[in-house]
């Protein structure tokens, strides 16, 4: 069996592929431009991929291809209707970076609610040993016990999130596409109105796609922290950026864009330096340990195939 990898830096290179090497031939590629991609799929029996966008377009000379492995939970980049129409099998990787995704959104919120980074330059540029007081006190902070934290999609991530907020005495509301007894479920309108914290963890579908509006911003209340740790184009990316500029929202963390990277005239490029908003590039998935997993299994969903089983299947 002949397995390509298209993009094996998006996995980090202190993962190690020796659960691959004993199921067959591993060709593995750095990276793959959209150019490459169908001469990249010709002999190939399984292909891994995690951001390279597979379609009809791409599969001129994937004759042999049986399999699309997604180093991923979502799978947007992959049109399951042209690989069904082909007779190829897709597999994705569920709940392997539950706790990672989680930590990073926690980790977020907890930093721009704290003002860690103003906090933290005042002592390294030597102004607290200067100052000749104890402490310092701005930028204000408030506690988040008592407020309320809204959650957008509470799948495996989202009721990580929950769990964590409930611990440290937030009022949890939900927004999800079926009610959930377990939480305080409310509409979108309504969890924008009343959420202190909103937190985004929906998967990108029609039905998502600009969720996240500029209608529902408005909403918001002034001094809201955003993060989304979803999909870029599950929010308004200029409306959301623009009401940082206008002081209409607290703090925003974002991890995932509509274009990755984003270009340099991208409307997060205007509020990228600002001391309320927290960038990271797409890494909230990565934890080692949730990469290991998520390799050990592609390797299980690639077994599973060859012995005539359904796991993780797509299409």
């Amino acid at each position: 069996m002949k397995i390509a990898i298209l993009d094996a830096n998006t996995l980090g290179k202190d993962i190690s592929f020796a659960c691959l090497q004993r199921l067959g031939e591993i060709i593995t590629y750095p990276t793959t431009t959209p150019s490459q991609v169908a001469e990249r799929l010709r002999e190939v029996d399984c292909v891994i991929v995690n951001k390279v966008r597979l379609e009809e377009s791409v599969l001129t000379h994937a004759d042999q291809l049986k399999l699309v492995c997604v180093a991923a939970t979502g799978y947007d980049n992959i049109c399951l209707t042209d690989m069904e129409a082909r007779g190829i099998a897709v597999c994705n990787v569920v709940g392997y970076s539950t706790h990672s995704v989680a930590q990073l959104t926690v980790s977020m919120v907890l930093s721009l609610a704290m003002h860690l980074p103003a906090y933290n330059r005042y002592v390294e540029s030597g102004a607290y040993t200067s100052s000749g007081v104890a402490n310092c006190l701005v930028p204000v902070y408030h506690e988040l016990a008592g407020k309320t934290w809204g959650i957008v999609g509470c799948g495996n991530i989202g009721r990580q999130v929950a769990a964590v907020a409930e611990a440290i005495g937030c009022r949890v509301i939900v927004c999800k596409r079926q009610p959930d007894p377990t939480y305080f479920c409310v509409d979108i309108d309504t969890l924008c109105k009343e959420a202190d914290v909103i937190t985004v963890h929906t998967p990108l579908t029609s039905e998502t796609e600009n969720l996240i509006s500029k209608e529902r911003i408005a909403l918001m209340k002034t001094d809201a922290i955003v993060v989304n740790v979803a999909r870029g184009a599950v929010c308004d990316e200029e409306a959301l950026c623009q009401a940082i500029l206008e002081d209409r929202l607290g703090g925003l963390g974002v991890d995932v864009y509509t274009e990755e990277p984003f270009p340099s005239n991208s409307a997060y490029s205007a509020v990228m330096h600002m001391d309320n908003v927290c960038l990271t590039p797409h890494m909230a998935w990565g934890a080692y340990e949730a990469r290991s997993r998520c390799m050990e299994e592609i390797c299980e969903n690639i077994k599973a195939f060859y012995q005539g089983r359904q796991r993780n299947r797509l299409v």
